[in-house]
């Protein structure tokens, strides 16, 4: 009996390991659970795409944001959610969420990710949560973008400010 269980323990371990049943990007990041209980690192509004985002980040995350730990350390994972910008129907002077448009994460894992500074990226786009990208060529992309924050281990986000 002893033998089963552990053949199947053996078997089931790379399906947990790769999110089963769980959208996965074409690098292989599952989307990530739990992210929502994640601490809020910041807010943040892109002009260009006129979308309200938030960022959290896992206890690793927050830890080194809040000593200002750089590089960050394996671990870290950050999750950013974007929602596209609407006017309050009661308030129109307030800008809110309203349609959700995607989930992008950030993972640090400074040797498996070497190519692109130590993070591996994933995206998925839309109430589906469709993984972004052909290939796992997409993550050239995410780091192109990133490489003008390279001094502060390609993260754009700091913690905002709360007395």
């Amino acid at each position: 009996m002893k033998t089963i269980v552990g053949t199947l323990i053996v078997m089931l371990l790379p399906a947990l390991a790769l999110g089963e049943g769980r959208p996965v990007a074409p690098n292989g990041i599952p989307l990530i659970e739990g992210y929502r209980n994640w601490q809020v690192i910041a807010p943040s509004y892109r002009d260009d795409k006129g979308h309200i985002r938030l960022i959290f980040g896992n206890g690793t995350a927050i830890k080194a944001m809040k000593e200002g730990t750089r590089p960050f350390p394996d671990g870290t994972v950050m999750a950013k959610v974007a929602w596209t910008a609407v006017k309050h129907p009661k308030f129109p002077v307030a800008t809110i969420p309203d349609r959700f448009v995607q989930v992008e994460f950030m993972v640090k894992d400074a040797a498996k990710y070497k190519a692109t500074g130590g993070w591996g990226f994933a995206r998925f786009v839309g109430e589906n949560l469709k993984p972004y990208g052909r290939d796992a060529g997409f993550v050239q992309e995410c780091f192109g973008c990133h490489t003008p924050v390279k001094g502060n281990d390609y993260v754009f986000t700091g913690f905002a400010s709360v007395p």
